[in-house]
């Protein structure tokens, strides 16, 4: 149907019945007519395709200005607020899974009292695989930077030994 209308053949199935597919419909051609048009017009006849609601694909430059918004996070309120997160007493493991996710996103490796928050959680969850890959991930963000994987386990080890997890090295995970 999208082609029909586009190209202008007849539909074989008649008008559009409902007022979201008509308004589809007026939409699409008009986007067809936009199309057509040379470059130069599109951008002559721009405000009058955007008073009758058509978005173009590529052919108008919208404008929008880049303004910062707020201040910066420093890192102290960063890794506060990471805290605060895996320190909820109410976390689900889909929850602690979410932030895990959402910190590795970032472009930087956590600081150990957030790894060591996110182990407590996955103890009050008696999620012990998630704590080694918690583990893990920690270990493939520090990259090509030897020394700070260590140092993670380091600051890390009295936790670990508390809670009674295993790295990956001590499982053996590190051969595979």
């Amino acid at each position: 149907m999208l082609y029909e209308v586009i190209t202008g053949a007849v539909r074989p199935y008649g008008e559009p019945s409902s007022p979201w597919q008509r308004e589809l419909l007026r939409r699409l051609s008009l986007k067809r007519i936009a199309f057509s048009m040379g470059k130069s017009q599109i951008f002559q006849d721009q405000d009058r395709m955007a008073a009758l609601g058509v978005v173009l694909w590529g052919g108008a430059v919208q404008h929008a200005r880049c303004y910062s918004h707020g201040s910066q996070e420093s890192d102290e309120e960063f890794d506060a607020r990471w805290v605060t997160y895996f320190n909820k007493p109410d976390i689900d493991a889909w929850e602690l899974r979410k932030g895990v996710n959402t910190l590795v996103g970032y472009d930087l490796v956590p600081e150990p009292k957030i790894i060591d928050a996110a182990l407590r959680a996955c103890r009050r969850l008696n999620d012990f695989a998630s704590a080694v890959r918690i583990l893990e991930v920690v270990k493939d963000k520090a990259g090509p930077h030897k020394e700070i994987y260590p140092y993670v386990i380091q600051e890390l080890r009295p936790t670990l030994s508390e809670l009674g997890i295993s790295t990956p090295e001590e499982l053996g995970l590190d051969k595979a």
